[in-house]
C-alpha cells in the first residue's frame, strides 16, 4: 500500500461510488431483496445466498441495456412470481426507495467531502445505481439534505443509465474522465467492492478503498488491487492532518 500523504497529490479530481462508500447501504439492497422474496413467496433465503445472487447476475449482464431489469427477470424465475420482471423491478424499487430515504452517510463522509469542496477539488459521483435511487438520495433524504446536499457537493453525477455497461466494467469511469477533459493520472478513485475497484482500475485510476464488511468474502481480491485501504473518513482526515 501506498503511504495515505500521497492520496491526493497532484490531484484535481475526487470521483466516488456511492452503495458502501459513501453509504452503508449494501444491507439496504439485500433487506430490499430479502422483503421481496418474503412478499412473493412467503419466505426468503440465507441472506448471504441473496446477496451473491444478486451481484453474479448483475455480473453476468452488466452489459445489457438494462441489467437490473435482467436481475428481476432472474428473480421472477427463481421465485415463481406471476408478475412480470417490469412489475418485480418496481416493486423492489419501492421498497429500496422507503429505505433509502432513511439512509445517512458513513460516519465522516460528508465532512470529508465538504472538505475537499471547499479545498477546490472537482468532486464526482459514479455509482452502479439508479439514478431514482440517487433522487431519493437528492429530494427526499433529510440527512443528506442536512450534511451534504448531493447537488452542492458534486460537480457531475453518473448512474447506471448513463452508460451501457456497468462496473466491474471501466465505462462509467472512462466517460467521466473524458467529460472532465483530465487523464487518469490527474484523478482518485474510492470505492469499496470488487467490482468497483475493478471499474476504477480498468479505467487506470489509482483508488482508495473504503472498509465495506460486506465485501469481506472478496477481500484478499480487492486488496491486491486497492493503492490505499481506508477505514474510516474521520481515521483519513486525521491521517491528511485535516482538521473537521
Amino acid at each position: 500500500m501506498r503511504p495515505i500523504q500521497e492520496l491526493l497529490l497532484d490531484k484535481k479530481a475526487v470521483l466516488f461510488d456511492m452503495d458502501g462508500t459513501l453509504v452503508d447501504s449494501i444491507g439496504v439492497w439485500t433487506d430490499a431483496d430479502e422483503r421481496l422474496a418474503r412478499e412473493l413467496t412467503g419466505s426468503a433465503p440465507d441472506r448471504a445466498e441473496i446477496r451473491a445472487f444478486r451481484e453474479e447476475s448483475l455480473r453476468r449482464f452488466r452489459n445489457e441495456p438494462e441489467p437490473y431489469l435482467c436481475y428481476c427477470a432472474q428473480l421472477q424465475k427463481r421465485y415463481g412470481t406471476p408478475l412480470s420482471p417490469r412489475q418485480v423491478q418496481a416493486r423492489r424499487q419501492a421498497i429500496a426507495h422507503e429505505l433509502l430515504e432513511r439512509m445517512d452517510y458513513r460516519p465522516g463522509a460528508d465532512v470529508f467531502l465538504r472538505a475537499l469542496k471547499d479545498r477546490g477539488y472537482i468532486l464526482v459521483l459514479a455509482t452502479t445505481g439508479r439514478r431514482s435511487s440517487i433522487d431519493i438520495y437528492r429530494t427526499k433524504n433529510k440527512s443528506f439534505a442536512q450534511k451534504a446536499p448531493i447537488d452542492g457537493i458534486f460537480d457531475r453525477v453518473y448512474t447506471c443509465e448513463d452508460v451501457k455497461a456497468i462496473k466491474p466494467d471501466p465505462e462509467i469511469y472512462r466517460r467521466a474522465l473524458e467529460d472532465l477533459g483530465l487523464p487518469a493520472e490527474a484523478c482518485v478513485a474510492f470505492e469499496d467492492s470488487l467490482s468497483g475497484v475493478q471499474a476504477a482500475k480498468g479505467a487506470g485510476l489509482e483508488t482508495a478503498v473504503v472498509y465495506d464488511a460486506h465485501s469481506d468474502p472478496e477481500r484478499e481480491r480487492i486488496d491486491a488491487l486497492a493503492d490505499w485501504n481506508i477505514d474510516g473518513y474521520p481515521g483519513l482526515m486525521a491521517a491528511l492532518g485535516w482538521g473537521e
